[in-house]
């Protein structure tokens, strides 16, 4: 029998007490996400400054978005997988469904997707709790990033990172397959993002990728979230924090409802690894880009086929 203990994802605890910049409890709690995102690129991190109230309203405002019939959501579809509406219908993940909301922290842009699902008299109890949490999510992003720069020396650029992001946020559904079996709900990826900030009702599925290649399951406990990074940060620290494959594998009757906050750089922005994160040890691994045109790269064949899009796209 197999005695190994089974892989954990690291938690980072950011609630209990204030965090301000300079203290004890702000620098312990930086070495921990510095030696989570270097061995594993993820952590769940507690954060209890989102109210329960608002965890719970959110789930039941994505079960009533997409309990919309199909016509209706389809009147926000998509032609690029990474843009602001429907997703749905794929033969290769027909569990998986999910909307896209671009700059969703700024309640009119909520406000225009709910205009469309529900173009009588909109959804003010959708737009403001969807805008809420958003907020609330970039906040930890911001503080997350904020610890991994300070960890590597290039604090100064700060300011310039949150300048150039554009939050966009997915929210998804997985149907519960009815079987005991467990099936696909969303295919090994790694995001494109800068960081990405995951929550889930209570129903699990998603499962990180360790460096060996075992699926590690994350399971969130309520009030918690999932921090990711993606391949802009991957990109930009010269491989200094990991970057993760995971997926969602589904099983049983219950239904997942999702929500992913993708922290971007805005287009036109050039990611560049700054200098000081180059020495012998660390040769430089990417040229400088431009996001958006990367995710315009990411979607073509050439894109989806090759096995890394980033290193194809602008590895040195």
């Amino acid at each position: 029998m197999d005695s190994k203990p089974r892989l954990r994802l690291p938690t980072v605890d950011f609630s209990k007490t204030v965090l301000k910049t300079g203290t004890h409890e702000w620098d312990s709690v930086k070495l921990q996400v510095k030696v989570a995102l270097e061995e594993y690129g993820c952590f769940e991190a507690i954060y209890d400054k989102v109210p329960t109230d608002l965890h719970k309203a959110v789930y039941s405002s994505l079960e009533e978005l997409f309990d919309l019939p199909l016509s209706t959501k389809l009147k926000s579809k998509s032609t690029n997988p990474a843009g602001h509406g429907y997703i749905g219908q794929y033969p290769s993940v027909p569990l998986y469904e999910s909307m896209g909301i671009n700059d969703a922290i700024n309640i009119e842009n909520v406000e225009s997707l709910a205009s469309i699902m529900w173009p009588e008299k909109g959804n003010a109890n959708f737009c403001k709790t969807i805008t809420s949490f958003a907020q609330q999510m970039s906040e930890l992003d911001q503080i997350v990033r904020r610890m991994v720069l300070e960890s590597l020396g290039v604090e100064k650029y700060y300011e310039e990172h949150i300048e150039s992001t554009n939050y966009h946020m997915r929210v998804m559904k997985y149907e519960g397959p009815k079987t005991s079996d467990t099936k696909v709900g969303l295919t090994p990826h790694t995001d494109k993002s800068t960081v990405t900030i995951l929550s889930q009702n209570q129903v699990n599925g998603l499962e990180v990728q360790s460096k060996d290649g075992t699926w590690i399951d994350a399971k969130i406990s309520p009030n918690s979230f999932i921090v990711v990074i993606g391949d802009a940060f991957f990109a930009w620290t010269n491989g200094r924090i990991h970057c993760p494959n995971h997926r969602v594998m589904m099983t049983g009757e219950k239904t997942r409802y999702s929500t992913g906050l993708f922290s971007n750089p805005k287009a036109g922005y050039i990611l560049k690894t700054p200098e000081e994160l180059l020495d012998e040890e660390h040769p430089l691994l990417f040229k400088p880009f431009d996001h958006s045109e990367f995710m315009s790269f990411f979607f073509t064949a050439e894109g989806q086929s090759c096995e890394s899009a980033l290193k194809t796209y602008c590895g040195v």
